[in-house]
């Protein structure tokens, strides 16, 4: 991305698009007096978000037992009471699904890939599902300190240790196949990227026409396999990501305003809920509703619009898909693809050649 002289004008930046988390797969009942157990309660969450500003919802469900669902039949049911309680909203499912241990004592992972295929079948389907790209670490709890997660279910060593060996499974086999499902599916992918190398993996797909479609992504600051919260990381990773890209900014605990705060003022995106967080910067419980009033305050001191529900599809170019990489590379602002034989730069908008000199 570009940032020039005025890019830090809040009149020439795109309106704020807030993304909440307020699901929690990692956390139990008992863990918050946040996490919505009934579908009732699930929905009516949501409806709360929106009611403070929140735009996109990202979506896990639970079980009556409060674990995390790994039902399709659930995530459908749950979808068709969003769209009738929240219809404005962009949904956008994680990918996934639930990592938490289904019974104590197990391991948290991801489930497999035809488990995860399944997503692109959704009836009624999302806006979104998030996706992940090449296989990694994600280890949760590195960054953590032991206040962050006093009185929860972490500190059980068995639960804390399954956290954090936790693998992200998103190799070629994976990505390739569900990436065709969605689109099959009219279903936009949400890349969620925890480094430069994941945006290079991303970029290659549309040069060789893999994905054709509009750039959504999560800068992924969580530490354990994603990136930190080194201000620096995050401003390459920005100048990185193409200028037709929506990048927004995610983290974990405390560390999730001040990152969101640098991605309000550089004119990002910002995501919250306790999915990433459970407190408030002088270390009290905060919900995924203050969070998202918090944000919509912070906008507000630093003149920075926030979308509405319509117009943040409009950014997320949601239901739009193009048909090669040549028009895809175009409209993301990217260098077209070097044709064979040309040397040099590869230029977007080449200068017309100089007229002969007149003799």
């Amino acid at each position: 991305m570009h940032f020039f002289d005025d890019s830090l004008l809040p009149e020439n930046q795109q309106k704020l698009v807030i993304q909440v988390a307020p699901y929690g797969p990692e956390w139990l009942p008992s863990d918050s007096d946040d996490i919505p157990v009934t579908m009732d309660e699930q929905v009516q969450k949501a409806v709360d978000c929106y009611n403070a500003g929140a735009q996109l919802l990202h979506i896990h469900v639970r079980e009556l037992d409060g674990r995390g669902s790994k039902r399709m039949e659930m995530f459908n049911e749950m979808i068709g009471r969003l769209r009738e309680a929240v219809p404005e909203m962009i949904l956008q499912v994680g990918g996934s699904i639930s990592f938490a241990p289904k019974d104590e004592g197990e391991a948290a992972k991801w489930l497999d890939n035809d488990t995860r295929h399944l997503l692109a079948d959704l009836d009624p389907r999302p806006d979104q599902v998030t996706i992940a790209i090449n296989t990694s670490q994600m280890n949760i709890v590195e960054m953590l300190a032991k206040d962050d997660y006093a009185g929860t279910s972490f500190e059980d060593p068995q639960i804390y240790q399954a956290y954090r060996d936790m693998t992200i499974p998103a190799g070629p086999d994976f990505y390739l196949e569900h990436l065709e499902r969605l689109t099959a599916s009219g279903i936009q992918p949400h890349f969620m990227l925890g480094n430069i190398a994941q945006l290079e993996t991303v970029e290659r797909l549309i040069r060789r026409g893999v994905y054709t479609g509009p750039l959504n992504l999560n800068y992924v600051g969580i530490g354990g396999g994603a990136s930190g919260t080194h201000p620096a990381d995050l401003i390459e990773f920005a100048r990185r990501t193409p200028d037709g890209a929506v990048l927004t900014i995610e983290s974990i605990m405390r560390s999730t305003l001040p990152m969101n705060a640098i991605a309000i003022a550089l004119g990002l995106h910002v995501r919250v809920g306790i999915e990433d967080n459970l407190w408030s910067p002088r270390k009290e419980r905060f919900t995924s509703v203050q969070q998202v009033e918090q944000l919509v305050r912070i906008a507000d001191e630093l003149g920075r619009d926030v979308a509405t529900a319509e117009e943040a599809k409009q950014i997320y170019r949601v239901g739009q898909h193009w048909s090669t990489a040549d028009e895809t590379l175009d409209y993301l602002g990217l260098p077209p693809n070097r044709h064979p034989g040309q040397r040099g730069v590869p230029l977007r908008h080449p200068a017309p050649e100089a007229a002969p000199a007149l003799v």
